[in-house]
């Protein structure tokens, strides 16, 4: 058995089937389009702006020869009936710790079995996962521009490894999106027409340490995330759920308590929410959209006293901008 086989059989025995490889190289071929993207001021506060760095593998293993692509699917449920509501991907446990966990079973197979280096990779570097994926023949990069597999959609974490294994490469994966323009036409923001702009996302929106007024009305229920583009996209229609049992979703995940987020405490906090995939952020952003929320959606919600300045400031400005 050759060593790509040996690896995706591997990968099948502890619950992953979705599993591709190419070469370890610079990719030359995004210099301009990051540049592009830099010059147009259409990166973000979470995004690397050495280019450098999100083109060359070798600057996490000089040796590199092969990058395996590993798609980690999360959904457990089709049910989008909250009007206040976190995003799918964040309602089980943190996937930076539950993929870290796999990928690194995966890189001691390597290390054992066939002698060689591995490193892995969760949110970690600063390469370009989704085009990565794409060249392993994981899924295509659709027009709202996620990875969409066959099998699990796009609801999908990745994750990656780097080996100085040589392995045979698979396939790249072309867009399949065609004419359709669903995602495009049902974005609130306009973020995913034309040059795909995370900065207007509200996912993206959601997470950011300061946000402005204008973004109060447009929030409408997010908590954290944005599924609007997953939820009218096509080929997340007939999907298979997850059989990832970390990625299944926390009760007070799936029935938010209003109360308990707009009045959360660092126990509380620390107890619960920092378990999920939107933990990293810390209780104040949970905290301020929730009050976002709540004020926009007339939520009546006993708020008592606002111990953090940074919410305090937040919820005085909601108050105006409300009238309330």
């Amino acid at each position: 058995m050759n060593y790509k086989d040996m690896i995706i059989n591997y990968c099948k025995e502890i619950g992953l089937d979705t599993v591709g490889f190419t070469s370890c190289r610079v990719f030359s071929e995004l210099k301009h389009y990051f540049e592009y993207r830099k010059s147009m001021l259409l990166t973000n506060e979470f995004e690397e702006q050495d280019i450098d760095k999100k083109i060359n593998p070798h600057i996490y293993m000089e040796n590199g020869k092969t990058i395996i692509s590993i798609a980690f699917p999360y959904l457990f449920n089709n049910d989008f009936e909250q009007c206040i509501n976190f995003s799918k991907y964040t309602k089980g446990r943190d996937y930076h710790v539950v993929v870290s966990e796999y990928l690194k079973k995966i890189c001691n197979f390597i290390e054992k079995e066939m002698s060689g280096k591995a490193v892995y990779f969760v949110d970690s570097n600063s390469l370009p996962e989704r085009y990565i994926a794409k060249l392993c023949g994981i899924g295509f990069i659709g027009k709202n521009n996620m990875i969409i597999t066959e099998k699990y959609g796009s609801y999908v974490f990745l994750g990656e490894i780097i080996t100085d294994v040589a392995i045979e490469e698979d396939e790249p994966m072309e867009c399949k999106c065609g004419d359709c323009s669903l995602c495009e036409d049902a974005c609130p923001t306009g973020a995913v027409k034309g040059e795909n702009n995370s900065n207007i996302c509200l996912s993206y929106i959601s997470q950011k340490k300061e946000i402005e007024d204008k973004w109060f009305d447009k929030l409408k229920g997010r908590i954290f995330g944005c599924d609007t583009c997953q939820r009218i996209c096509p080929f997340n229609k007939e999907i298979c759920f997850s059989n990832i049992e970390e990625f299944k979703p926390y009760d007070f995940m799936e029935i938010v308590d209003l109360h308990e987020l707009a009045n959360i405490d660092k126990k509380t906090f620390l107890k619960k929410y920092s378990k999920s995939s939107c933990g990293w952020r810390g209780k104040n952003i949970l905290q301020r959209n929730t009050l976002i929320n709540m004020m926009s959606m007339n939520k009546n919600v006993d708020i008592k006293e606002i111990t953090s300045p940074y919410v305090k400031n937040y919820y005085n400005r909601l108050l105006q901008h409300f009238k309330l």
